[in-house]
């Protein structure tokens, strides 16, 4: 009986002091003076994720040190810790910035057609002559056109050798995707160390995967990952 007491005891405790800790947060999405819809929310702490509406707005219950993040395909990743101060504020705003254009790599190349005119006896497409074989056909054209040479005629035309793409590696992807603010405010990392991070990271195979991907939501969150084991091999003693 006891027990019993005491297990219900604890369980209204603890609903107790969740219910002191979470509380629901509200705020709004844009960028550029746009409000956004349809923004992904993620409590990256609680599991739980919610949209913003047609006017921007989102809801999700918080609690002090949680991690929002707020994903959309044209914009990058934003992430946000929750503190007391914002809580309290119950009325954020999040300011996202919009992703550039990906286009996909196109080899464009300017090739001149050479003018064809009317066929003489110095063209390089000859005249043949008639064959007065009457009544004997034996697979010739009277007067046909050498495709050959006209075959030819073009295809020396367009000898220069085509440009060959560089493939991306991690650390040219993270560059060129990651905000600047990424390194600096979330990972804590100086410029100096940015360049050794983003090669500690290009030794991991999964980078090969995320430069295929170019995915920005998976390749932060890869770099967030891989930073944690960063710091922790700077921090190791050296024997």
């Amino acid at each position: 009986m006891k027990v019993k007491l005491l297990t219900t005891i604890s369980f209204f405790t603890y609903q107790l002091s969740t219910s002191q800790t979470e509380k629901l947060l509200h705020g709004k999405v844009f960028s550029e003076n746009i409000l956004l819809k349809n923004v992904e929310v993620i409590n990256k702490t609680s599991k739980i994720s919610t949209k913003t509406n047609e006017a921007g707005e989102f809801s999700i219950l918080v609690a002090p040190k949680d991690s929002l993040i707020f994903f959309s395909k044209n914009y990058f990743f934003k992430r946000l810790k929750i503190s007391y101060e914002k809580i309290n504020q119950n009325n954020i705003v999040v300011n996202m910035i919009p992703r550039p254009e990906e286009l996909d790599e196109v080899v464009v190349k300017n090739i001149t057609f050479p003018h064809v005119g009317p066929a003489d006896e110095n063209s390089t497409v000859v005249p043949r002559s008639r064959i007065d074989q009457t009544g004997v056909y034996n697979g010739s054209i009277v007067n046909g056109v050498d495709f050959v040479a006209i075959f030819n005629l073009f295809r020396k035309k367009d000898k220069r050798p085509k440009h060959k793409f560089k493939e991306l590696n991690f650390k040219e992807l993270a560059d060129a995707t990651v905000p600047l603010a990424f390194f600096s405010n979330q990972l804590k990392l100086t410029p100096e160390e940015k360049d050794l991070f983003l090669q500690f990271c290009d030794a991991d195979p999964q980078s090969k995967v995320l430069v295929q991907q170019k995915n920005l939501l998976f390749t932060m969150d890869f770099l967030y990952t891989k930073n944690i084991e960063f710091q922790k091999l700077k921090t190791e003693p050296k024997n």
